[in-house]
This record gives structure tokens, sequence and C-alpha cells, in this order.
């Protein structure tokens, strides 16, 4: 009696398992989205808040349509609308103008919701100031880094810290992963590869404060460490969401990646946290 030998598994096919993703078209798209990025940052401010309107915006439909799969609804227009304008509002007027524009779109969403009725009210709304801050709050931290002087390297630096903690992750967890961070929430993600985004996202805030903001390497590795929690937190916590809604992916409009959302996640978290320790520890240059 004979058995037949295993089927032998493509080597992509094993790669792709392993990895979560398509690996060479995720590189591929997350090179490009930089590009962006940084030709928008480094031409024209006004480019990037741009960039960033169309980001948060394109998050937010993602989210709407995650949201509605679980019945709740939430009022894209007024959040959409008044998180533009608090993202515009906090790169011309500072911090006071985007709060302004936050508490009037959260009058707005309120009232927009008034016309369906009782049914729901509460969990619509809540949906849409969730989103709006989220979002567009978040955003606006972003945007308060850009307003500098030394702005675009700012961002770079919150940036790359973000990123270099994903890539620093993703690398260990695939190579030596073995012991799971979150098995409930995140499966993939494993405390080998935090070590992982420990070093590489220590490396990149060191290298982008010294280098680009000419400041302290110990400012950098502050930077790095708490770009590494906070992005990790942003990925558990989008996990989850996604977890409680049923659904693997925010959309799939990055072929690799999922949908725009699933790479928001980590930067959006840590944006608060970068703009307040380059506020304090980097002096403008």
């Amino acid at each position: 009696m004979t058995s037949e030998a295993p089927a032998e598994v493509p080597a992509e096919a094993e790669r792709t398992s392993r990895a979560g993703r398509n690996v060479p078209v995720s590189i591929a798209v997350g090179v490009a989205l930089l590009a962006v990025v940084v030709a928008s940052l480094f031409i024209v401010k006004d480019a990037f808040v741009a960039v960033v309107v169309i980001a948060l915006g394109i998050g937010l439909y993602e989210l709407a349509r995650a949201f509605a799969t679980a019945g709740i609804r939430i009022p894209v227009l007024p959040v959409l609308t008044g998180g533009t304008i608090m993202l515009v509002g906090g790169f011309y007027g500072g911090m006071e103008t985007a709060s302004i524009a936050m508490a009037l779109t959260v009058i707005g969403a309120l009232v927009w919701r008034l016309a369906e009725g009782a049914d729901g009210f509460v969990r619509d709304t809540s949906a849409g100031i969730f989103a709006l801050s989220y979002l567009f709050l978040m955003g606006v931290f972003v945007m308060l880094m850009l307003l500098e002087e030394d702005g675009p390297w700012r961002v770079v630096a919150f940036i790359v810290a973000t990123i270099a903690s994903d890539i620093g992750g993703f690398v260990a967890g695939v190579l030596f992963g073995k012991h799971p961070m979150a098995p409930t929430i995140s499966p993939k993600k494993s405390w080998e590869g935090f070590i992982g985004s420990l070093i590489v996202g220590i490396a990149a805030g060191i290298a982008t404060v010294v280098y680009g903001l000419d400041g302290h390497w110990w400012a950098g590795v502050i930077l790095g460490i708490a770009g590494v929690v906070f992005a990790t937190l942003g990925d558990l916590s989008e996990s989850l969401i996604k977890r409680d809604l049923g659904i693997k992916d925010m959309g799939d409009l990055l072929p690799g990646h999922g949908g725009l959302m699933d790479r928001l996640d980590s930067l959006i978290a840590v944006a608060p946290i970068a703009w307040l320790i380059l506020h304090v520890l980097v002096p403008v240059t």
C-alpha cells in the first residue's frame, strides 16, 4: 500500500501565508504611497494637506461601510465636511480653529441625524463622533507638526518612526514569531515582532531626529519607543474593531494591504504622541 507524497506548496503561496499578505505587491504599493507623501511634503506644504484630507476622507468611507455591516450608520456628510474643515483649519489657524470646527461638527452630526428619528439615534451619532475623533482629530496633530518651519521633517520623523515599527515587527514576526502577543485580537502579532519593532523603530527615530531635525539622539530614542508602543496599540485597536464587526479588512483599495484604513491605523494612533514629543523635546530649526 503506497501513500501519496504531500503536495508541494508553491514558494510564493507559503510566503504569502506566513506573512499574511503578498509581500512584493505590498512593498510596491507602500513605496508608491511613500513617494506621494514625500513629494507633497517637500514641494508645497499645501499639497500635503490635500493628501491628508483625501486619505482621511477615504478612511471615513471605509469606516462607514464597515460599520454599516453591523447596522451602524455614520453621518458621513457632516463628519467629512467638518473633519476637512478641522484639518485645513488646524494647518492655517492652529488648534483653536480646529477645536471650534470639531465642536460645531459634533452639533452638526446630531442635527443631521434628527430627521431619521429616535431609532438608533445614539448608536449612529456616537459612531459619527467616534469617526470624527478617530480620524480627523488625530489628523489635526499631523497638521500641527506640518505648520512649523521645519514641519516637513517633523512629519517625516513621525511617519518613518511608524513605518519602521511596522517593518521591524513584520520581518521579525515572520522570521522568529512564536509567542503571540494578543492571540484573541491579532493572532499574527508576536512578542518577537514587537522586539523587532523596537529595534528598527528606535534606529529610525534616532536617524530622523538627529539628521533631519538636528535634535538629540535620546529624543529620537523616545520618539522611536513611543512610535512602536502607540503603533502597536493602534493596530490592535483596529483589529478589535474588525473582529467586532466580523470583517477581515476595512477595504480592498490597496493591493497587498487591504483598505487604506488598514495602513492608517498605526499612523493615526502615533500622531498625537509624536507631535507632543517633537514639540517638547526638539526645538524648531
